[in-house]
């Protein structure tokens, strides 16, 4: 006779990978301070500058102006026009869909992306006001712009805009496949405020601005998210 062992049960099912973690609230805290301190402190620079370039960002923008030719021109021209107007707005709305797990949860993401990206783009606007720093000559500019130059308009939204998504996918897929889409937005909003520079309408202070004023407020909004959007109990 042979012994007899336990019936065969089913096959272990493999796990599926979850949502990428979220980042804890000492490191959100650190990020946010480090870049609000090196915002203010090019903010404060400007102000007592009363605009007036330093001499590393005339030579970017003399460089720029001196290398104005095709394709870079209309590549450029098409990267910097996904920075602004409808796109970063159809980006923060994915987002919210990314990141709701029914009708109600989606409704209530999209609210909260749409606020962050408003409300920064508020900020930016409130604060290129307050500091008035004149753009670039306008006889160099390849692209159109309007309004004063710090901090420029591009870099914070569509570095706003990326962090909104990468927080929506974040949500929804494994930390492999999130890392992956984080890259290719951190090369779009990268690629949107170089363009600024490129194309003369703005000094690169004022992009490095941007960038530094949407990272404090992208790291502002993830530290409320629990109380906007609660993430699915998965136990």
């Amino acid at each position: 006779m042979t012994a007899s062992g336990p019936p065969p049960g089913p096959e272990p099912q493999a796990a599926r990978p979850g949502p990428a973690p979220r980042p804890g609230t000492r490191p959100l805290l650190t990020v946010a301070a480090v870049c609000a301190a090196l915002f203010t402190a090019a903010a404060v620079t400007v102000s007592v500058r009363h605009g007036v370039p330093l001499a590393p960002e005339r030579a970017a923008v003399h460089w720029s102006a001196a290398h104005h030719g095709e394709p870079l021109r209309s590549i450029a021209r098409v990267l910097t026009a996904t920075g602004t107007g409808t796109v970063p707005y159809l980006l923060a709305v994915l987002a919210g869909l990314l990141a709701g797990r029914d009708a109600r949860g989606r409704l209530r993401a999209v609210a909260c992306a749409v606020l962050v990206l408003a409300a920064g783009q508020a900020i930016r606007y409130g604060l290129m006001e307050l500091l008035a720093r004149p753009r670039p000559p306008a006889l160099d500019w390849a692209g159109p712009a309007s309004g004063y130059a710090f901090p420029s308009g591009h870099a914070t939204t569509s570095a706003l805009a990326a962090g909104i998504l990468a927080w929506g996918i974040a949500r929804c897929v494994g930390p492999a496949r999130a890392r992956i889409w984080w890259a290719v937005l951190a090369v779009w909003a990268a690629g949107v405020g170089l363009t600024r520079v490129y194309l003369a309408v703005h000094w690169p202070g004022d992009v490095i601005g941007g960038w530094l004023l949407a990272a404090t407020l992208l790291c502002l909004a993830l530290l409320l998210e629990p109380l906007a959007v609660p993430r699915p109990d998965r136990s």
